[in-house]
Formats: structure tokens, sequence, C-alpha cells
């Protein structure tokens, strides 16, 4: 198979894209600690106080990884679009899926039986539970499912959307080019209304299909997951053009997600305890789908502008936010127990939970890089990227 050599660039900026997206995840699971929306273990200072900031994020930080892992498959495609390609993802994804169920994932259940449930057992009475797949933990019709892989989702998806991209890149290389090539012929505020319409029709899909992370039945995170993971790999395919074109737009992009995000903040302030008109919740959709896209686009435009550049701290970073990403869950949770009787102010906790968090897991890193198995376990690899050629200049890096 024939590709441009346009594709074959690599975008140091994606991959700085990818650190910082992947470091997001640290602060905002902290924040869910703090917040009144369900998580694993909660603060007795939880309260909406800092569920603004949480917003700002919340509706396309994962979208973000989604388009980013679009991208990445492009470059891996273009290399080996073979079986190989099936085999490198399967090990990349899937035998750190296994490793994080079984060790990494079951004591943020334990801690979540103990402070939800009132199980008075201690883990080593627990694992068998967890093990067998115990269906006794609940409080009412709400039932924690064994085993479990909580924050891993991201990983079974990315790998069956991964393997939906392979088969496209296989059987239908001819109409992804054409559908490429139409987005190269938009005017760049185009992209701004056009690529919206699959994650806005997506939201449209919320008050039917609750997000479940239940692989087979989610349709809702896969309608817009799905969609913003082809989107990554279109535009990755089309070159650097739209690329470039998002550049161009990161400031339109950035003033309309930050008012979006007021927009949505009033609707969910102003309609808290009773349901708004039915034209007004369909509206509210619609712009959250949007607000997603253009997040994005004035992330990746502001990262190709000032980020799209090679560094030692990148080859570092690289491969080890995928293991940051594995155990900062289970590390954030492990560390709320030790700090909860000390009785600290919020704020403080909180800063020291996001701090804590990241040393504990850079450090893990730096010692699990040097254990073959703990490498593959913890998905520690060095991430291939885009390819850049020789005599394509990058952008300036200044306003």
């Amino acid at each position: 198979m024939q590709t441009s050599p346009a594709i074959a660039q690599r975008l140091f900026f994606l991959d700085w894209l990818r650190v910082i997206a992947f470091a997001l995840l640290v602060p905002y699971h902290v924040g869910m600690y703090y917040v009144t929306w369900d998580w694993h273990v909660k603060s007795a200072a939880a309260g909406p106080a800092i569920e603004p900031l949480m917003m700002l994020s919340a509706p396309w930080r994962l979208s973000l990884l989604f388009f980013v892992a679009g991208a990445a498959s492009q470059a891996l495609l273009q290399r080996n679009a073979g079986a190989g390609f099936v085999r490198q993802r399967s090990k990349r994804l899937l035998w750190p899926l296994l490793f994080g169920m079984l060790v990494i994932v079951p004591p943020q259940s334990y801690f979540e039986v103990t402070t939800r449930f009132g199980y008075g057992g201690s883990y080593a009475d627990f694992m068998p539970l967890y093990l067998q797949g115990h269906r006794g933990f609940c409080r009412g019709a709400d039932c924690l499912v064994l085993p479990t892989w909580n924050h891993l989702w991201f990983l079974p998806y990315l790998w069956l959307y991964s393997l939906l991209g392979w088969a496209l890149v296989r059987g239908a290389p001819g109409w992804l080019d054409r559908l490429a090539g139409w987005l190269t012929r938009r005017e760049p505020w185009q992209l701004l209304l056009v690529l919206p319409l699959p994650l806005m029709a997506a939201r449209l899909l919320v008050g039917r299909f609750a997000s479940t992370h239940n692989l087979v039945w989610d349709w809702y995170n896969h309608a817009q997951y799905l969609s913003i993971f082809l989107i990554g790999l279109l535009i990755a395919r089309s070159g650097p053009g739209l690329w470039d074109a998002m550049r161009r737009l990161r400031w339109p992009a950035l003033w309309l997600a930050l008012l979006g995000w007021v927009l949505i903040l009033g609707y969910f302030q102003a309609y808290e305890k009773f349901a708004p008109p039915e034209a007004l919740r369909f509206a509210q959709r619609l712009l959250y789908g949007s607000l997603q896209w253009w997040a994005i686009v004035a992330a990746s435009g502001f990262a190709r502008q000032w980020l799209d550049f090679d560094s030692a701290a990148l080859r570092w970073l690289t491969p080890a936010v995928f293991c940051v990403y594995m155990l900062q869950q289970t590390v954030i949770v492990l560390l709320t127990r030790v700090l909860q009787p000390w009785h600290l102010p919020a704020l403080a906790e909180g800063l020291l939970l996001i701090v804590s968090t990241f040393a504990l897991c850079l450090a893990a890193y730096a010692l699990a890089q040097r254990v073959p198995l703990l490498r593959g376990a913890l998905g520690i690899s060095r991430w291939p990227g885009l390819r850049r050629p020789p005599d394509q200049a990058r952008p300036g890096r200044g306003c």
C-alpha cells in the first residue's frame, strides 16, 4: 500500500500532547476524591466547590487521548498494516490490562467495599472474592462488579478501535484517502463546524444510553470515542495541512471552548433541581459535543505552535506516561488512606496527593523500566510517534 511521504512525518507536538493529556488524569482523579460525583473513595470534605474547575476538562480530556491515539495508529499502520499491527496492539494493550486487573486495580475495589459497603475483611480475605467475581457488595440495586478494570477501561476500548482502524486501512484505503482529501479542501473555519458533528450526534445518545465503561454495552461512549479516534486517524492521514489549519484556529477554538464551558456551567446550575425544557436540553447536548472538538482543536493548535520539538525530557516522558496512567489511580486511592488520619485541609491535602502521586509513579517507572517483566506488564515501550521529513521546517514557537 503506497502512502504520501507527508503522512510519514514525526510530529513532536503530538508526543507532547499525549504526555500532557495523560498527566491531566492525576489532578482530575485527585479532584474526584473531593467532588460530589461518584468515585471509589470520597473525602469527608467532598462537595461541589471545585466541580466547575473539573468541568473545564471533563468534556474533552479523554476525547483528546483517543484523538491522539487515532493519529498514532495511522503512524503505526503506515509502517505495518499487516497482522503485525494486530499483534503489536494486542501485546501493548491487553497484557497490561490483564496485569492491571489482577494486581493494580484490586486495592481500589478493596477500599471501595470497605468504605462504601462496610466490608470488614482483610485484603487477603477480599482477593478470593474479587477473583471469583463475587456479586454480594450491594447497596440496593447498586452492586459492585468484580473483577473490574476501573480506570483501565481505556485499554480495551483503544484495542477495539485500533482493530477497527486497521480493518478500514486494509479494506478501504481509497475511501479513507478521499475522505481525508475532502477534509483538506475545507476552509479552516469549516473544520470548527463540520468535525464536531459526530460528537454532537453522540451527545444526543446520553439520555438513552448511560456511560457504563462496559465494552459490549456502552453505546454513548463508543459513539463519541470511536468518532474522535477515526477523526485523529484521518487528520494524520491527510498530511500537515490540517495540523497547520488547527494551529491557525487555536485562538478562535479556545474562546469558543471557554464560552461553551461557561454556558454549560450556567445550564447545570440553573437546572440543578428541576428538569429543563426539552429544546434547551437538546441545545446543551449539541453545545457539549461542539465544546469537545473546539477544546481538541485549541490544544492541538497551541501544541503545534509551541511544542513541535524534540528533547531529552520528551524521550524520557514518552514511555513513562503509560506506566503513570496504569498506576496513578491506585496510588491516589492508597495515599488518601494514608493521609486521612492527618485531617489536613482539603487544599493542602489535594496538592500533596497530586505531587506525591506523580513522584511515586515516576519513581516506579524509573525502577520498572529496568525489569523486563514489569516493562511489558506496565506497557513501557517506545512510542514511535509520527516521522517528519528532513526538509520540512517546523513552525515558529511564538504567539
